[in-house]
C-alpha cells in the first residue's frame, strides 16, 4: 500500500486554486496538471507499506498531540526545485510553527515502526502540475508574473488523515484510512 499522512484544503481554497491553474494550463499544456479536487497538505509521505503495517500506523498517530488551533494561509505559486528547470509548479502555505511541530511529530510517531524520516526539510505547499520537459516555461513565468500576488484563501485545520494512494493513468486515486482529531483519537 502506498501511504501518506497529509491534512485536506478547504472547498474554497481548492476552487480559487482551480482559477489560476486553469489559466495557467492554457499556457503550458506540456505539464501534467494536478486534479485539485484531491488536494491536500502533506505532512509525511510513507510510501509503500504492507497492508499489515496500516494498524500500528493508526495507532502511533492517535496517540501523537495535535497543537493548539493554527491559521494557514495559502498564497503564491513557485517551482520545485528550482525556477529554471523545475519539476513541480506549487502553491505557497504560510503558517506558524505549528504546522512544522505537527509535521515533526507525525514524523516522530511513525520512526518507531521503521519508517525513515524524511531527509528534506519539511516545505508545506500544494502541487498544481508535474513537468516532464521544460516545455513551454517561458510562457508560464510571464504568465506567473503578470497574475500578480496570488491569495487562495486560509483555513485552521483541527484534522489530519492516514491515506492510501493508488496511482493510476488519470491521476492519483486517494482513499482516507482514518481521521485524527485535535484530541489525537482516531476514526476510521
Amino acid at each position: 500500500m502506498r501511504l501518506f499522512v497529509a491534512f485536506d484544503i478547504p472547498e474554497e481554497v481548492r476552487a480559487a486554486m482551480a482559477v489560476v491553474a486553469a489559466k495557467l494550463q492554457n499556457v503550458c499544456a506540456s505539464a501534467r496538471w494536478v486534479r485539485l479536487e484531491g488536494a491536500h497538505v502533506t505532512l509525511k509521505f510513507i510510501g509503500e507499506a504492507p497492508a499489515g503495517k496500516v494498524d500500528g500506523i493508526k495507532t502511533a498517530l492517535a496517540g501523537m498531540p495535535f497543537p493548539s488551533a493554527f491559521k494557514i494561509l495559502y498564497r503564491g505559486v513557485g517551482f520545485f526545485p528550482h525556477e529554471r528547470r523545475p519539476q513541480v509548479l506549487w502553491a505557497g502555505i504560510e503558517a506558524g510553527p505549528e504546522l512544522r511541530a505537527l509535521a515533526e511529530a507525525v514524523e516522530s510517531s511513525l520512526e518507531p515502526l521503521g519508517i525513515a524520516r524524511e531527509r528534506r526539510e519539511f516545505s508545506p505547499h500544494v502541487t498544481l502540475a508535474r513537468f516532464k520537459s521544460p516545455g513551454d516555461l517561458a510562457e508560464l513565468r510571464s504568465a506567473i508574473a503578470a497574475a500578480g500576488a496570488l491569495e487562495f484563501g486560509q483555513s485552521t485545520p483541527t484534522e489530519f488523515h492516514l491515506y492510501q494512494s493508488v496511482l493510476k493513468p488519470g491521476g492519483a486515486e486517494y482513499t482516507r484510512l482514518a481521521t485524527f482529531g485535535s484530541k489525537g483519537s482516531a476514526a476510521s
